[in-house]
């Protein structure tokens, strides 16, 4: 008849696991120790469903065997299926210790990090996984959808073709294709992607809506909004297509309805950040900053994602990160955790410096006006204590800053006050602009800053809170502005992101170059189409002396 233990997998893997689980416990009667019979009943409580039980015997297992490759790969699947990810990858890393080049742990490991929001440690993991197994189409698109949410755009498109040349038919790979294309503004190379998909499978219907925002982009509104509601005929609940709707309607200039689309979303994926942080643009587009900043704090909750180094993350980051841990720890406060620091509401939030703008603004050709004395003194101390005590700061600039973004959690209520009280005070200018975008800038303190650029808005209100004597020249480390606009039928890429086109651009035209120095509580306000620059900077080491500069866009450009 064979062993107890025989007998029990004969009776599991008929289908017996009644059968199955008095054997085992038979056995534990006579072992307790017995880690063959502990796995046996954890795996015959995964069958039944019965994962509370089935983790608790792959413990006992694992601790009767703790080198068990079989018992430690069933206990991380077992966590990683009950959602308790941080065990998971515990039990993970052990297997991997003892089988470093398994295939199926390799793959359990990148996924329990994917959904733990690990994006560094899994494109590792997948990229562990795709030395030992290159074939694998999947791996190589998890791989790309990876590299691209972190930035690496070129490697994500080379993982992207290597899966097509697996799977030159998968619709999802050229859909996911065309959206990093999307994202890198090659926008007819994602319209042919999509085109590529769609011919595969019509009824595609993530493709078509991603389709949609591309000819977005390209001003085809009429057609992207069709695409954008075929999508929704094919797949009426699919929120991402009703979040797109919503931005296509928005650059129609049909807030309303984008506004009804995006609540349409949330209503059925209420913590669905790209709609929250859509509809918070919206909202402030209709004067209605209050409610669009509460999305995007809500939004940036859900997204945070604790600092991780990795091989990529540049040295003013490291740097950076480690101050603010310092700076928080001192202060009892979170590093890791999305924190907000302060930034709530004031009785006024105004310096004296706004009197007599207007008069200067009608005056100013072109369009620059400086401002000092431009918050009151609790606004400007409140701001500093939320900027230097907030984990907002998300995004890496290799000329040696940091970026913070509404979607990060730069919305704090008095960012809200302080946008709404330019409007109200200063109709003259901003009545016809409503807020567009806002984000602030942290910097090292001797690095460059940002190069030649304009911005996609009307009005400019860039303004600096870091203490003086934090800065080394008093002369500098502030803003440039060039008297020359960039042409109205420049792109994006060329008026923001093409330094070198916009210095031709200056010379051919005999520009002139006004420099602002830094001053805390200065503030200037100028046209956004101008081309500006950040000074040079000299700033003082300490984490409270870096430049903080802080930018509020109103308006669309050309308006």
């Amino acid at each position: 008849m064979g062993s107890l233990h025989d007998r029990a997998q004969r009776h599991r893997r008929a289908g017996n696991l009644a059968g199955a689980e008095q054997l085992y416990r038979r056995m534990l009667n006579t072992t307790p120790q017995d880690g063959r019979a502990h796995q046996g009943l954890a795996i015959v409580f995964a069958q039944q469903g019965r994962l509370d039980q089935a983790i608790d015997a792959i413990a006992r297992a694992v601790a009767a065997e703790p080198g068990n490759l079989a018992a430690l790969t069933n206990q991380a699947n077992l966590l990683a299926a009950a959602d308790r990810l941080e065990e998971a990858l515990a039990s993970y890393e052990a297997a991997l210790r003892i089988a470093p080049r398994s295939i199926v742990l390799l793959q359990g490991y990148a996924a329990a990090l994917q959904r733990l929001a690990r994006p560094a440690q899994a494109a590792d993991a997948y990229g562990r996984l795709l030395a030992l197994q290159p074939d694998n189409a999947e791996a190589h698109r998890e791989h790309a959808d990876i590299l691209a949410a972190l930035g690496r755009t070129q490697d994500a498109l080379a993982g992207y073709d290597a899966a097509l040349e697996l799977k030159p038919q998968d619709p999802q790979i050229l859909n996911n294709r065309g959206n990093l294309l999307r994202q890198m503004r090659r926008f007819a190379e994602a319209l042919d992607s999509y085109d590529h998909a769609l011919a595969i499978a019509p009824g595609l219907a993530v493709a078509l809506t991603n389709r949609g925002v591309a000819l977005s982009e390209l001003g085809r509104f009429e057609e992207a909004l069709a695409n954008h509601e075929s999508a929704l005929a094919v797949a009426p609940t699919l929120t991402a297509a009703m979040n797109n709707r919503g931005f296509t309607l928005r650059q129609m200039g049909r807030t309303a309805e984008a506004l009804a689309s995006y609540d349409q979303a949330l209503a059925l994926e209420p913590d669905y950040p790209a709609a929250l942080n859509n509809r918070a643009k919206a909202l402030c587009e209709i004067d209605r900053i209050d409610e669009g900043f509460a999305d995007f704090m809500r939004a940036a909750a859900l997204t945070h994602v604790p600092n991780s180094e990795t091989p990529d993350t540049p040295e003013h980051r490291l740097r950076h990160d480690r101050e603010q841990q310092i700076h928080l720890a001192m202060a009892g406060r979170p590093a890791d955790a999305f924190h907000i620091e302060g930034g709530t509401r004031l009785a006024s939030v105004m310096g004296p410096g706004l009197a007599g703008v207007t008069a200067a603004w009608r005056a100013a050709v072109p369009g620059i006006v400086v401002i000092d004395g431009f918050l009151s003194p609790e606004a400007l101390a409140q701001l500093r204590r939320f900027c230097w005590g907030s984990t907002i700061w998300r995004r890496n600039y290799e000329n040696g800053y940091l970026g913070a973004f509404p979607e990060t959690g730069f919305a704090c209520p008095l960012l809200a006050q302080i946008a709404g009280a330019l409007r109200a005070g200063l109709p003259d200018i901003f009545a016809p602009h409503p807020l567009r975008y806002l984000w602030a800038f942290k910097y090292d303190g001797a690095m460059a800053g940002t190069a030649i650029h304009a911005d996609e808005a009307a009005v400019n209100v860039n303004f600096w809170i870091t203490p003086d004597e934090a800065n080394r020249d008093p002369q500098s480390g502030g803003l440039v502005v060039w008297d020359k606009a960039a042409p109205l039928d420049w792109n994006f890429d060329r008026f923001n992101n093409d330094a070198d086109a916009a210095r031709r651009f200056l010379e051919d035209a005999g520009a002139s170059a006004r420099t602002i120095a830094h001053r805390a509580n200065r503030a200037v306000i100028f046209d956004s189409n101008l081309f500006h620059a950040t000074d040079r900077i000299a700033f003082r080491p300490g984490y409270t002396n870096r430049r903080i500069n802080i930018t509020l866009l109103y308006g669309r450009r050309g308006a």
